[in-house]
């Protein structure tokens, strides 16, 4: 990895070793109130949720992990066959409050520093396009991150993902959340997942937010 993309190192203990090689990029929200809470909470080994960058709004990256270890950032879930999400991927929290204390825009240094970031990693693991996901592509059913405001659209001008992403599947059925929902994307039977805001009783929930324990 190109060194300069990374602004800090701040190992996390919440690793380890991954099962199968690199195929996915899982892009998240923190969904806390403060990056500083993010960034603890990360590396706190009670909680027992890591990533392998934190993406400040001021454009700041943060490395927590090694990328050839297992950080815990997916948990359960899948993509395109894949079970274990969190062996398969490189996982990258950007700091945003999230549904729950205040979602907003992504601010333009944030993104800026997320591109050159995500293209060293696709390139290096020869990721595809369509594995480059947001949590709730793989867990539409209990996870919204990174939301609604994320420019998916601006990424896949970068040829980094897909405008909306495809799944291997042949079809799928609409699920229905507490306050909210995750739609059948339209246009084909096999696209992915793009989930609706949630209401307050799934934000209350955690639906979204760094992690959880169940989450490793």
């Amino acid at each position: 990895m190109r060194r300069w993309l990374v602004h800090r190192e701040v190992p996390s203990p919440n690793w380890n070793e991954r099962k199968c090689p690199v195929s996915m990029v899982v892009l998240h929200y923190t969904g806390m109130e403060s990056a500083q809470a993010a960034l603890d909470r990360l590396c706190d080994p009670a909680a027992e949720v890591s990533a392998h960058y934190l993406i400040d709004e001021d454009g700041t990256v943060t490395g927590l992990v090694d990328e050839a270890k297992r950080a815990w950032h997916a948990g359960r879930g899948s993509w395109r066959g894949i079970t274990d999400v969190n062996s398969a991927s490189v996982g990258i929290e950007l700091v945003n409050p999230g549904h729950e204390f205040g979602y907003r825009p992504f601010p333009d240094a944030q993104i800026e520093a997320l591109l050159p970031l995500l293209a060293d990693i696709v390139k290096r693991h020869n990721v595809p396009r369509a594995n480059v996901v947001g949590h709730s592509d793989i867990a539409p059913a209990r996870k919204e991150d990174p939301g609604e405001l994320f420019p998916w659209e601006l990424i896949a001008r970068h040829h980094l993902c897909l405008p909306t992403p495809k799944r291997a599947a042949a079809s799928f059925v609409k699920l229905r959340m507490s306050g909210g929902k995750a739609e059948e994307s339209p246009g084909s039977t096999k696209q992915g997942w793009r989930v609706t805001p949630a209401g307050p009783e799934a934000h209350a929930k955690g639906q979204g937010k760094v992690p959880q324990r169940a989450d490793r």
